[in-house]
């Protein structure tokens, strides 16, 4: 059996696959995990595994830099070894990658249906792809294309600078020095947190009057997050200031997909993966996203022709995570039923 892996600083999705007689892979158990519950990542493999499970390989997917086989994740305390995951699991056929490059590998292995294009003059193109997902964090990869495929790379670009580009982001970058004097990061606007970022931001700049029911939210008693309501009485209509977050929010992610698109010189297109993505996809098209996602001067012809896809299976991470071990084609087109 394969045991594949999403662990993110919100949630952790493990699967079990099991290999069936004529090749195809099946997910005989799978099961998502409140990260923030547990202080090892063992104690949810031990929670997860029967007793009695062999596992051929396992491959996970990890919300952080993966240097030398072992992962400090970004926003848990948990520290992932391959050595200690090999002894746990009774294999030597154990891989970590960073998140994101798990992600990369899976949007390949998505059938067409579970894509959604932004660019209404998107033209089909041979090259390299870059892939975005906002969520708890900000996770960007690359898939190199080398001629005959493509090849994932895992990079930290989240973390770099964010820069802004209207005299209101100016206004943004003021207020975020304060509360993070050393470095201010596209992570801190473009992803969960980002959402609280913005809304603060604007009331303190005084778009709008303060959302009632933002203000009186109970994060004890109530379900879901602050930033999860902000979101939904932005996509909806129902608040001026939550809709300007929401508008904001979605300048700001097509800004920074079109910095990375031309970064990694990404002609082949742009995957948008995460859990935010699939939540705002009406505001994703309207419009805004691939206005900033083009707006890169002289060379918005380039971008205006860029393929930009929004990835809507959740289990896309995983699916790559499973791929990791495909050693040929035919095997690899398998991956794709289970999606």
């Amino acid at each position: 059996m394969r045991l594949a892996g999403d662990i993110g600083g919100t949630k952790t999705l493990l699967s079990l696959f099991e290999a069936r007689s004529d090749g195809r892979w099946h997910c005989q158990h799978e099961q998502v995990f409140a990260s923030q519950a547990f202080a090892h990542f063992e104690d949810i493999l031990t929670a997860f595994l029967p007793a009695d499970s062999d596992i051929s390989s396992a491959c996970f997917g990890v919300a952080g830099p993966v240097v030398n086989q072992r992962c400090q994740a970004t926003n848990l305390p948990w520290l992932i070894d391959t050595a200690d995951l090999q002894q746990r699991l009774g294999t030597s056929q154990v891989k970590l990658l960073n998140d994101l490059e798990a992600m990369a590998m899976g949007m390949l292995c998505l059938p067409e249906q579970d894509l959604l294009e932004l660019n209404p003059n998107a033209q089909a193109q041979t090259g390299n792809i870059a892939v975005l997902a906002a969520g708890t964090g900000l996770g960007e990869a690359i898939l190199y294309w080398d001629g005959k495929q493509h090849q994932p790379i895992a990079t930290e670009g989240g973390h770099c600078d964010f820069a802004p580009q209207t005299a209101q982001q100016d206004r943004l970058l003021c207020f975020l020095r304060s509360l993070y004097p050393d470095h201010v990061s596209n992570e801190r606007v473009i992803s969960g947190m980002g959402i609280g970022h913005l809304y603060d931001f604007l009331c303190q700049d005084n778009f709008a009057p303060v959302c009632l029911a933002v203000s009186t939210y109970d994060a004890e008693h109530a379900e879901g997050d602050r930033n999860e309501l902000i979101t939904q009485l932005g996509i909806n209509g129902a608040d001026p200031l939550c809709t300007e977050v929401v508008r904001l929010f979605v300048e700001l992610y097509g800004a920074e997909a079109g910095n990375l698109a031309l970064k990694s010189l990404a002609t082949g297109g742009v995957f948008i993966g995460g859990g935010i993505a699939p939540k705002l996809l009406s505001a994703l098209q309207a419009g805004g996203f691939m206005n900033a996602f083009c707006a890169k001067g002289r060379f918005f012809p380039l971008l205006n022709n860029v393929s930009v896809k929004v990835a809507l299976n959740p289990r896309t991470p995983v699916l790559g995570a499973l791929s990791y071990f495909a050693r040929t084609v035919q095997e690899q087109d398998r991956i794709l039923e289970c999606a």
